[in-house]
């Protein structure tokens, strides 16, 4: 993976981070946070995206628009997918096996659906990254719960949603790499469609949503703003860099998460956290040098 990439990737994923910490800490989850930070993003990012590339609009191709569409579907049913596992299963479930499938699910895909060649160095790093994704989560004692129904749950809510992340992986590689859809432009439409879709889901929670809002205002408005610049930095990293070596050095977040939840959120295991973190870091240098 060129180093330019890399350093777009490791920038995408300290803000990542950042704003994943931000979520934690808002008061307010689900339907009202994503639809409220999609919204901020759809309204703050549409001078700047118009501006650039709005003349593109016009003349888009039905591959285009098609990716596009797809591109909206499939991150609005990651986060209903997310969101119904967290609703029924634990976090420390859903959440790492969607992580875990996801860059390992997407990075196959990208391997056959780009004819992009494995090394040993990548898929070594795959290998690294994903079992570093675990390890943080709660390594073997993470499958040691799945005898219960609502581990077993968790484990099946966590594997879809991962292989939504792989699709969306995906359809936005080649959107952006094969198509030639500028990030920007890309982000800010599918994150556009993502507000439209949850209108719906607003309307018909709307005595809980604006209470939502007023709650955790600040926290939707910061990640509505910064989120979308570590997907657009990753987008611009798959123009120049194989999509299987992007989605999992994209974990690279994990380690900083893995940080930020030890020592500002107290959820301890530090030391388990430090060798799942030893192994995301191996897993990108090897995808990186080999």
């Amino acid at each position: 993976m060129p180093l330019e990439a890399l350093a777009l990737v490791l920038v995408a994923a300290c803000i990542h981070a950042t704003w994943n910490f931000w979520v934690k800490r808002a008061q307010a989850a689900g339907v009202a946070f994503v639809w409220a930070s999609s919204t901020v993003t759809a309204l703050l990012y549409a001078p700047v995206a118009l501006w650039l590339f709005g003349a593109q609009l016009g003349a888009f191709t039905l591959e285009q628009w098609v990716a596009v569409g797809i591109g909206g579907v499939l991150h609005t049913l990651y986060f209903l997918s997310l969101q119904r596992g967290y609703a029924v299963a634990d976090l420390s479930v859903v959440y790492p096996v969607a992580r875990g499938v996801g860059p390992f699910v997407a990075s196959i895909a990208a391997m056959i659906w780009f004819a992009e060649v494995p090394t040993a160095g990548s898929l070594t790093g795959l290998v690294l990254i994903v079992t570093g994704t675990f390890t943080i989560a709660g390594g073997w004692a993470l499958f040691q719960r799945i005898g219960t129904e609502k581990a077993r749950r968790g484990l099946a809510w966590g594997a879809l949603t991962g292989l939504f992340i792989a699709a969306y992986t995906v359809n936005d590689g080649r959107a952006v790499k094969l198509l030639a859809i500028a990030p920007l432009l890309f982000d800010w439409l599918s994150g556009t469609l993502r507000a439209i879709f949850l209108v719906p889901a607003v309307i018909r929670r709307r005595g809980t949503v604006w209470r939502d809002i007023a709650s955790s205002w600040r926290y939707m408005l910061g990640v509505g703003i910064l989120a979308p610049v570590s997907y657009i930095l990753v987008l611009h990293a798959m123009q120049i860099a194989p999509v299987s070596r992007v989605a999992p050095a994209r974990e690279v977040s994990m380690l900083l998460a893995a940080f930020l939840g030890a020592r500002l959120l107290g959820e301890g295991n530090l030391l388990r956290r430090l060798l799942g973190a030893a192994l995301i870091a191996s897993g990108v240098v090897s995808l990186t040098v080999w």
